[in-house]
């Protein structure tokens, strides 16, 4: 049973961290579900309350940073509301038109629309394009290093408790 509770928090990890980069997977609750299988599997001994407040503050910390990076990216830019809604409209839907490259022309399609929709000009739509993929990079950066710290700190806390 050790090697199936392993399996399944490896995977729940990979899931996780692919789960950063490509926004349809779970992510962070990916990894905070392992938390749990490991509990299941093995004991929630070694988790305390100081643990469960740490990765429970990085998990809404993800969540508000994936939103708030994102909206600044193409604020900074001068996008407008359109602008955000139709990056994360593009975020979402762009992998699916597009599989390989969907990822990164969905965000800066759907800011491009919004940004017309409310009627810049477009030379500003495509700068405003241009945040909301900074915005993304940006965003995805500080998923992947906040989730391998979630997974890092699980393991400094197996190891030591």
């Amino acid at each position: 049973m050790a090697i199936l509770g392993w399996i399944l928090i490896i995977a729940l990890f990979a899931v996780g961290l692919a789960g950063a980069v490509y926004p349809i997977l779970p992510g962070a609750l990916a990894i905070y579900l392992a938390f749990f299988v490991y509990g299941w599997f093995f004991s929630f001994h070694s988790f305390g309350a100081f643990f469960w407040i740490i990765q429970t503050l990085i998990v809404v910390v993800l969540f508000v940073a994936d939103y708030v990076v994102g909206a600044w990216g193409v604020k900074k830019f001068g996008g407008s509301r359109a602008s955000v809604i139709g990056s994360t409209i593009g975020l979402i839907v762009g992998p699916f038109v597009i599989p390989a490259f969907g990822l990164i022309i969905g965000p800066f399609v759907g800011a491009f629309v919004g940004e017309l929709i409310v009627g810049s000009k477009p030379g500003k739509a495509v700068k405003v394009s241009f945040g909301s993929l900074l915005g993304l990079f940006t965003s995805t950066v500080v998923k992947v290093i906040l989730q391998i710290v979630m997974v890092v700190l699980f393991f400094i806390w197996i190891s030591v408790y």
